[in-house]
């Protein structure tokens, strides 16, 4: 389970990505990774999660950046394929 604080910040990660960036990155930057830092709105991509993770990490080593995988829910799909 989630803390209430860590859920708020996922959902403000999310929102800035559904409503500023979706439409914005979704074209051109389909499968790269992103990095959100909710805090200031800034964003990092990477062709993976270590490079966005990275960027972000560099920029604010401080603070704390949600992944995700532009075009998709999250960043990493786990599991097997369903029949």
């Amino acid at each position: 389970m989630l803390t209430p604080e860590l859920d708020d910040f996922i959902r403000r990660a999310e929102a800035i990505y559904e409503h500023r960036l979706a439409g914005l990155l979704e074209p051109e930057h389909q499968n790269e990774f992103i990095a959100i830092e909710p805090e200031s709105g800034s964003y990092f991509l990477g062709r993976t999660l270590t490079e966005a993770m990275r960027a972000a990490r560099d920029e604010y080593p401080d603070r704390l950046s949600h992944a995700m995988r532009v075009g998709h829910k999250t960043a990493l799909h786990l599991g097997g394929q369903m029949k």
